[in-house]
């Protein structure tokens, strides 16, 4: 029996496109190990490790952290994961940190979520929480019953400075600049992957039937209606 070699893949999307919901979808079906930059920096940062706290003065000082801090964070931990099929989320976000990436190990796709700018600020700046609880709400698909107080508690929601029409604005201006360059070098290299859509419900399947083609469906569920 002929064993299908490992794969290795990295999703791309701006902040809002639904990576987050896409990756667990994928973790689910395919049985991957997912890597998260946030994820492994919150980690570090709290157990304060000696990139951890480098990570987090950069952070403090509202400084990007530097490539090279982040390329040694991710691979330190990719090393881990030889065994494994994975998907890398949040790294590369720079082209030289895809170029660092290449000299490790190979990339086979790279799945970029096409979301319009326009979609996602709706999205988020519907986002308001119930900071207690840290129940969420969506003006659009799950609002209040009363509108800006939480229905459990009657205490007002408030919307996080990352939600603000303003932030939103400004981060998708930072991810436009900083990642188009990448999204580019992959393109180039023939392993971009783009799906469009305004709604992660519809973008899915595609996904899904892409990744079909690279490994089984290892999910114990009805695999004929993917969720």
């Amino acid at each position: 029996m002929v064993v299908p070699p490992l794969l290795r893949a990295v999703i791309m999307g701006p902040p809002g496109s639904g990576k987050g919901t896409v990756s667990a979808r994928i973790i689910k079906h395919f049985g991957v190990k997912h890597l998260s930059s946030g994820d492994l920096l919150r980690d570090n940062m709290q157990k304060k490790t000696e990139v951890g706290i480098l990570a987090k003065s950069y952070i403090d000082q509202g400084q990007l952290i530097p490539d090279d801090i982040m390329t040694q964070l991710m691979l330190n931990e990719i090393k881990g994961l030889d065994q494994y099929n994975w998907l890398l989320d949040g790294f590369p976000r720079t082209v030289a940190q895809a170029e660092a990436l290449d000299k490790e190990c190979h990339i086979d796709t790279v799945i970029d979520l096409d979301v319009p700018f326009e979609t996602i600020k709706c999205r988020l700046t519907a986002r308001w929480i119930h900071p207690a609880s840290g129940r969420v709400y969506n003006l659009e698909f799950s609002p209040p019953k009363v509108q800006g107080i939480d229905d459990i508690t009657g205490e007002p929601l408030v919307q996080r400075d990352d939600d603000k029409p303003e932030t939103v604005s400004k981060r998708l201006r930072a991810y436009d600049a900083q990642t188009k360059p990448v999204l580019e070098y992959y393109r180039k290299k023939g392993l971009l992957k783009s799906f469009s859509g305004t709604e992660t419900n519809n973008i899915w399947p595609h996904i899904y039937a892409f990744l079909q083609t690279k490994l089984p469906d290892v999910s114990q569920k009805d695999a004929a209606i993917p969720r």
